[in-house]
């Protein structure tokens, strides 16, 4: 029997005076990957972790340990979880919408978590219906505000097959700025037959985004280290393959493109129908 599933949070999507029942489901999660614990190699029980104060080199218990911030170097301000929870925005189970964007003017560096939004309860789905058929014809997303599991967060929600899909993104401080990143980068105007041989790389393994094939070959190679322990088996390392020596940009560009002279190869054009006799 398949294991239900429960959604993250409930709540009103809020478009000005229309209010749509809605529930959140997490569209993507790390919970079947293999992981470990930490473990005694004497006794083989599994290690519990403590806080432990520096100075007295003894373990902190649960009812002592607060939050602190740091004014300076060793000097902290303490703060209860009480002063915390009065400053947190109080959540009131509203994605309120405050406009509607086209979803192509989204920069994906602002796509943090994404989940499935869904209508719930008596009367949701016409209201949602409609919302959604408007988006698509319009080729537009809702960005919208909510307090989400404690923290105040903004969202993009966007049409997705029968129902949404609400992203929560990234706030503007959050994003580092591209300048830093490129301020070295050389601006080389690149043309001639390395243009036209990367042109012809590029067509020639043209694919569809299909992440079905993609393979987290961490996760498999994981998994057999723990089945392979399981029974008993001895474990298999691949030897990592040579790096190929390549003279410079253009002979591999040449060999990518599987070039062996110096003729760089013309793409295909798609055959012109044949014209009718007038």
């Amino acid at each position: 029997m398949a294991t239900a599933v429960r959604a993250q949070w409930k709540g009103t999507l809020q478009v000005g005076a229309l209010s749509i029942p809605v529930a959140l489901f997490t569209a993507a999660s790390t919970s079947e990957r293999t992981s470990f614990n930490m473990v005694n190699r004497k006794t083989g029980n599994r290690l519990r972790r403590e806080y432990l104060d520096p100075t007295t080199d003894e373990p902190v218990p649960k009812e002592e340990q607060v939050k602190g911030f740091e004014v300076d170097p060793g000097n902290f301000l303490v703060f209860d979880a009480g002063e915390i929870e009065a400053a947190i925005p109080q959540s009131d189970k509203k994605l309120a919408v405050q406009a509607f964007v086209p979803c192509d003017e989204v920069d994906p560096l602002f796509f943090d978590k994404p989940y499935y939004l869904t209508p719930t309860g008596p009367g949701a789905t016409a209201p949602f219906s409609v919302l959604r058929d408007a988006l698509t014809r319009r080729g537009s997303g809702a960005i919208a505000h909510a307090v989400l599991f404690r923290r105040y967060r903004a969202l993009l929600i966007r049409p997705s097959g029968p129902g949404m899909i609400a992203h929560t993104l990234n706030f503007d401080y959050e994003v580092r700025s591209a300048e830093a990143a490129f301020e070295d980068l050389a601006d080389l105007e690149i043309k001639g037959e390395m243009l036209d041989l990367a042109k012809h790389i590029i067509s020639t393994k043209a694919g569809k985004f299909e992440p079905a094939t993609f393979v987290d070959r961490y996760e498999a190679a994981v998994a057999d280290l723990v089945k392979a322990k399981i029974e008993g088996r001895a474990i298999h390392v691949p030897k990592p393959q040579a790096a190929t020596n390549v003279v410079n940009l253009l002979d591999a560009l040449r060999a990518s493109a599987g070039v062996k002279d110096k003729k760089t190869p013309t793409p295909r054009r798609k055959a012109e129908p044949a014209r009718k006799a007038s």
